[in-house]
């Protein structure tokens, strides 16, 4: 896991595809966390995304660094419970804690991908699959 979360960090901003029915949907995120062998990754509750892969967990995430490496992690949301996931997002990015707390209401649902494959690829060469 640690070379898809420094892949993600070096990275910054990532972008996470979702589904909304039929039609694809895409959006940059960048809130993730390594903790417990896996790779979380953070989205609010009140947002679409949220409910999107509530209905549809099949998710990707595309990330790219300037010299022409690129990420591609595939695979099953799965929704964690346990509340340390977040808070250690929110400890990492404490601006997030002025959208996610009580008096908005708002809460940061913390996600990892089962079922996962993760590829790193040059844009001029061949693909390595990252176990």
């Amino acid at each position: 896991m640690s070379k898809i979360n420094d892949f993600l960090t070096q990275a910054g901003v990532f972008f996470l595809a979702t589904a909304d029915g039929t039609q694809p949907k895409l959006r940059p995120l960048g809130a993730h966390v390594e903790m417990d062998g896996k790779v979380l990754f953070g989205v609010g509750d009140f947002k679409d995304v949220y409910k999107q892969m509530l209905a549809n967990p099949l998710v990707e995430i595309a990330a790219a660094l300037p010299d022409g490496h690129w990420l591609r992690y595939t695979g099953k949301a799965v929704f964690e419970e346990d509340e340390k996931y977040a808070e250690a997002v929110l400890t990492n990015s404490p601006e997030l804690r002025g959208i996610y707390n009580s008096t908005t209401g708002f809460k940061l649902k913390m996600f990892h991908l089962e079922d996962a494959k993760a590829v790193i690829i040059n844009v001029a060469g061949p693909g390595e699959e990252v176990k």
